[in-house]
């Protein structure tokens, strides 16, 4: 079963969109781009699209001809890295779930949703699957817009400081084992609150090397980037 703590100390390195910083995200470039430097764990998006499933993190955001989650995962059971799918749609999780079976990856994956349905649908179908509760949801990218990070920045303060009681009723309701936390709302008791529970914390998405040490100093156990070359320095990668 894949180890989503830290690893002798060293929090997990995990590319966001494959290496959406280094090649177009959500293409099998990118996912190789990911594994090429280092990334414990390669995250990706997956949506339906004409009745098939492909990597892309909204409909509008899909290149004209997408990779299939079978293209991600034939990459990925090659190589020793983990599997993060963060799954976009709901009502395909058998698809989903039969993918992984097949392409021998259900050791070896984490599959995460802000949907509770999704994540409870997914453990009926297989229990031993790891599955993470993303938090808040951003559909649309807001967090990521220079000209509204401020709004949305103070938003998550807000949620920030309402989670520690809520998350332990969040995850045990989603049937979740990891909690994928937006970077702003993670705090040193969301993460002591978490491990308490034996729930490892996951943070996205750094885009800083300071973002990263911050996010190490509070203890989380992995973090998601888009390069995955700002984990260089301090001891976290060679």
């Amino acid at each position: 079963m894949i180890e989503l703590r830290r690893r002798e100390g060293r929090l997990l390195r995990i590319g966001h969109r494959g290496a959406a910083a280094l090649e177009p995200e959500n293409t099998i470039a990118s996912l190789v781009a990911a594994v090429e430097h280092g990334c414990d764990l390669v995250e990706f998006d997956v949506l339906e699209l004409d009745g098939a499933l492909v990597l892309g993190h909204s409909p509008a955001e899909v290149p004209a001809r997408p990779a299939t989650l079978e293209d991600a995962l034939a990459f990925l059971a090659q190589t020793a890295a983990g599997a993060h799918v963060d799954l976009k749609t709901p009502g395909v999780e058998q698809e989903v779930a039969r993918a992984l079976r097949e392409h021998g990856l259900l050791e070896r994956s984490l599959v995460s949703s802000h949907r509770q349905t999704s994540l409870r649908a997914l453990e009926a179908l297989e229990p031993a699957l790891r599955l993470g509760l993303t938090y808040p949801e951003d559909r649309y990218g807001l967090s990521r817009r220079r000209l509204l990070a401020p709004l949305v920045g103070s938003g998550l303060v807000m949620m920030r400081a309402a989670l520690v009681r809520r998350i332990g009723r969040m995850l045990a309701a989603a049937r979740a084992r990891a909690a994928v936390l937006h970077w702003q709302v993670v705090s040193r008791a969301v993460v002591e609150r978490c491990h308490a529970l034996e729930i490892p914390v996951l943070a996205w998405t750094a885009v800083t090397p300071e973002q990263v040490w911050k996010l190490d100093d509070l203890g989380v156990d992995g973090v998601i980037a888009d390069d995955p070359r700002i984990f260089r320095g301090r001891w976290l990668m060679p």
